[in-house]
This record gives C-alpha cells, sequence and structure tokens, in this order.
C-alpha cells in the first residue's frame, strides 16, 4: 500500500491549491479516503472523508463550505480543492486510508482508524 500526496505550496490569505493524492497497492473504491492534517506544534486534525463509493462526503466544520473532497477511481487518485484558503489553514496535508476495521459514520473523525498515510505535502498560507 503507498499514498503520495501533491500539489502544496504557499500562497496568499484567500487562494486556492488543489491536493491530490495517488493510492496504490489497493482499490480505493473499497475504502474511505480521508484528508488530515497537522499544523505546527499541533496534533493531527481530520479534515475531510469520502465514502467507498464517492457518494458521501463530511468536512470537519473548520472547512465547510471552502474545501471540497472528491476522487477518480480510474486514476486511483484522491483529491481536496481547497478555496479561500487562511493562515490557519497551514500545515502538512496527509492522505490516509481507514482501515478495513472501522465502519460507521460516527467514528470517522478519529485518526486512529486510519492503518495507512501518505508522507505529507506542506501547505502554507500567508495573510
Amino acid at each position: 500500500v503507498q499514498l503520495v500526496e501533491s500539489g502544496g505550496g504557499m500562497v496568499q490569505s484567500g487562494g486556492s491549491l488543489r491536493l491530490s493524492c495517488v493510492a496504490s497497492g489497493f482499490t480505493l473504491s473499497h475504502y474511505d479516503m480521508a484528508w488530515v492534517r497537522q499544523g505546527p506544534g499541533k496534533g493531527p486534525e481530520w479534515v475531510s472523508a469520502i465514502s467507498p463509493s464517492g457518494g458521501a462526503t463530511l468536512y470537519a466544520e473548520s472547512v465547510e463550505g471552502r474545501f471540497t473532497i472528491s476522487k477518480d477511481d480510474a486514476k486511483d487518485t484522491l483529491y481536496l480543492q481547497m478555496n479561500d484558503l487562511r493562515p490557519e489553514d497551514t500545515a502538512l496535508y496527509y492522505c490516509a486510508r481507514r482501515a478495513a476495521w472501522a465502519a460507521g459514520v460516527e467514528t470517522i473523525r478519529r485518526v486512529y482508524e486510519y492503518d495507512f498515510w501518505g508522507q505529507g505535502t506542506q501547505v502554507t498560507v500567508s495573510s
């Protein structure tokens, strides 16, 4: 299993970025997938998740209405479109696969339920 993120960078407040995560070694359409971020000096923060079918998505309150998660199963790629970026969005962004034993939307925000993570891509937003 491998997850490789890209698309991070430095932008000004109000700008946009699109993160990508290419998955290999498993079938993307069989798992819940998520984006998790870790800001400087902070613990990991769950950002968004998408169901195996892609038909259901969830967002943290802090990004609701600004970020959009999506995926292309044919390309084995997960995306995170980030608009209206703010300095507090500065973080290392990881894509993660939810463990097969985890189920239900009630616990989908728990980062310990994700068993494979990419190396992360840095997003820095200046004011």
